[in-house]
């Protein structure tokens, strides 16, 4: 499954949620540094699907704020997460 999503590093929580246009967003703690937010994104997301770190890939977007990440999880896991971040 392939997540198309805009991150905000440097917040100070860890959050995912849709904005108004209905873009998928992350907020996470880890500052955009020497690939450290990159890395905690990658922990984030596989902590939120429950699966292990190495089932989510950055695949476009290393050094932007709009990144998509393959990950490899079941459907029913996949839509089950994405229906429990609140829409606007």
């Amino acid at each position: 499954m392939t997540l198309h999503l805009k991150v905000k590093p440097g917040s100070k929580v860890d959050q995912l949620f849709y904005d108004d246009a209905g873009q998928l967003n992350a907020k996470i703690r880890a500052p955009a540094q020497d690939g450290k937010a990159n890395a905690y994104l990658v922990e984030f997301l596989a902590k939120q699907l429950g699966i292990a770190k190495s089932n989510v890939t950055i695949v476009a977007g290393f050094t932007n704020p709009h990144k998509r990440i393959e990950v490899d999880v079941l459907a029913a896991v996949y839509e089950g997460f994405l229906a429990k971040i609140a829409q606007p």
